[in-house]
Order: structure tokens, then C-alpha cells, then sequence
């Protein structure tokens, strides 16, 4: 009987038994330099990485199952660290271009799975001071729990006709709320939100919205630009700072805020998929977001391994709209008298 060829692994088409071919490249067989210029990363943080996936990458499928976890995650580290799925790259580790983005997704997803454990705000009382003192050590701002804003990654237009994706310059997006502590590591991440909203859109939406609305952060304050709406546990700058306390506060402010902006251009430069030169992220927006928060948990993982340099600006090109900001005073009361106390006890 004839076997469809529609069943057949292109692996097992272009190179023969899977299994063989995909295990003739070693990671002890190339050195550290190799591998960070290849796939952005040292073989011991890529051995952890195979260690942490391992399971979910081994769960048996009829077409994948030849694919080691170790050519999996090197697979994935190509494209993230790339954003191509160059056939070179393919070459290197044995398979095919088809395999690869099956290996991108299967890590993706393995990733995903995982946010919660690398992504998620301090909970001890000894961990959130020393968050709280790690800020103050920048500019002097007090009782900052991190600092929040938005950045778009640019996606191919949605199959259905769907205007939500189309940011202000005119291009299909995604507007991703991100927090961040002083290292630039994720507190919070949010990959979501269609690029036509605006990030005080995004932000009143958002579940980060909720934790801090319950109290669920107490005593303290995120910082975020003039996008925002000031709120009790939200400080933003002061529009038309008059005194030398008020521009005092704000130049606190901005040399704190900077920080997230810093950890945007990090990972833009570390995870090239997201900056645009390889063109947009071709897949449908849930997959896209599912991509962008990899590459948040990627970054969070490779702090905790001391690869915390902060990176020069990424180069190329960035879907990054300008917002058009309109003064967006607050009609909360408390949260006028919290930041007019602030700027009383410390910046007068």
C-alpha cells in the first residue's frame, strides 16, 4: 500500500532518519562564542534551558517527536535571537525550515507555561523593601514597587478584517504593558492588547489594574509617564512643574521611569524577532503575544544567570508610536493628596 506522502516528516524527506540526523550537532562540540553569536546565549544558560523545558518539550507527538529538547531550544533561540527562520540556521542543528518553526512553537508554549514562575511581583516583606531601596538608590524617588509603560511589537495584519491591530502610525500591533524593578527585571507582563488602544486604555483594562485597585501591593507606588492617569498607586509627573520641589519630583521621576525604557531597548536588542528589521511577526496576534512574552520570561531567566548588561539602543526599526499626550489630570482627590504629600516630605 502506498503511504501518503502528506504524512512524512520534511526531516525525514530532506535528511533521512530524523532521529540520526538531528543528533550530529553537539553543544560540546562548538564553543561559547560560537553559540552566543549564533543563538544569543552560553552553553550552560542553553543546558538550563533544556533542563527547565525538558518535559514539556519530550511529550510524545507523531511528528515531533524525533526532535531532541536540545535542538528545540536551540531552534527557538535562533529565531527569538534572529527573528528569521534562515535555512543556515536550519543546516546548523539538522533540520528543516518547517521543523523549525515547530520547535518555535513548542518552546513558546513551554515558556508561557512557565510566566508565572519567572514573572511576577515580590510577595515577602524583606524582598519588597530592598525593590523599594533599589529605586530610591537611582533618584530618591521613595516607595517606588516599580515602574509601568507600554511598547508596540509590530505584527502582519490579522486574516479577518480587523481594525483593533492598527496603531496611530498606521501599522498592525501589539501594545504590551510591561513592569519592571531597577535591574529591568518583569514584574509584570501583558502581550495582548490590540495596538489602536492607547496605553491608558490598556492600563485601565489591564488584570495589573485590578491587583493594585484590591490592595493587593500595599505601600507603595508604581511610576509610570504622562500617558497614565495619576491614581493612589500610580505617581506621574506633574504636567507644568512651577516650584523647585515640583521639578525636583519630576526629574526623580523621569530618572526612574527610564529604567523600563532601558529594559525595552535590552530586549529589543537581545530578541531581534521583536524589533521589527526581520519585518513584522508573521503569526495570528494570540501566537504573537505568546512569542513576546517568551521572550519576557527569556530575559527574566537570563538576569537571574548574570547576563544583565544592559545593551546599547537597538538599532533599526522599532514600531514604537508616539503617543499624543493630553494632560490627564486626575479627579481623584486622594491620589492628588498622596503625590502633593510626596513632593512635601521629600523633594521640598
Amino acid at each position: 500500500m502506498a503511504v501518503p506522502i502528506a504524512v512524512l516528516d520534511c526531516d525525514l524527506l530532506l535528511y533521512g532518519r530524523g532521529h540520526r540526523t538531528l543528533d550530529r550537532f553537539k553543544l560540546e562540540d562548538v564553543t561559547d562564542e560560537y553559540l552566543v553569536s549564533t543563538y544569543g546565549f552560553p552553553r550552560q544558560f542553553i543546558y538550563y534551558l533544556v533542563d527547565l523545558l525538558g518535559a514539556s518539550l519530550s511529550r510524545p507527538t507523531q511528528r515531533s517527536r524525533a526532535i531532541s529538547p536540545e535542538t528545540q531550544v536551540l531552534a527557538a533561540l535562533g529565531f527569538y535571537t534572529s527573528g528569521s527562520f534562515q535555512t543556515r540556521m536550519g543546516d546548523a542543528i539538522g533540520i528543516s525550515q518547517a521543523s523549525m518553526s515547530r520547535c518555535v512553537a513548542n518552546v513558546t508554549e513551554a515558556l508561557v507555561e512557565r510566566a508565572p514562575q519567572f514573572i511576577r511581583f515580590p510577595e515577602d516583606e524583606a524582598t519588597v523593601q530592598s525593590l523599594k531601596d533599589d529605586f530610591y538608590g537611582l533618584a530618591g524617588m521613595p516607595g517606588v514597587l516599580g515602574v509601568v509603560d507600554c511598547t508596540h511589537v509590530a505584527i502582519k495584519a490579522p486574516n479577518a478584517e480587523d481594525l483593533s491591530y492598527v496603531n496611530r502610525k498606521g501599522l498592525h500591533s501589539l501594545n504590551c504593558l510591561m513592569v519592571c524593578d531597577a535591574r529591568g527585571v518583569l514584574l509584570s507582563v501583558e502581550t495582548h492588547w490590540p495596538g489602536s488602544l492607547p496605553d491608558c486604555t490598556v492600563l485601565q483594562q489591564a488584570a495589573l489594574t485590578s491587583q493594585f485597585e484590591t490592595r493587593l501591593h500595599k505601600d507603595g507606588w508604581l511610576l509610570g509617564d504622562s500617558s497614565f492617569f495619576l491614581r493612589t498607586w500610580l505617581m506621574t509627573p506633574l504636567h507644568i512643574p512651577e516650584t523647585p520641589a515640583e521639578y525636583r519630583y519630576n526629574m526623580a521621576h523621569s530618572a526612574t521611569h527610564n529604567v523600563i525604557e532601558r529594559t525595552f531597548r535590552t530586549i529589543r536588542s537581545r530578541f531581534r524577532c521583536l524589533d521589527g528589521t526581520k519585518g513584522t511577526l508573521q503569526y495570528s496576534p494570540e501566537k504573537s503575544s505568546h512569542i513576546i512574552l517568551a521572550c519576557c520570561v527569556l530575559h527574566n531567566i537570563s538576569l537571574e544567570h548574570g547576563l544583565d548588561v544592559w545593551s546599547s539602543p537597538a538599532t533599526g526599526h522599532v514600531e514604537q508610536p508616539e503617543e499624543e499626550y493630553e494632560q490627564m489630570e486626575s479627579m481623584d482627590s486622594e491620589a492628588c493628596r498622596i503625590r502633593q504629600e510626596l513632593l512635601l516630605t521629600h523633594f521640598s
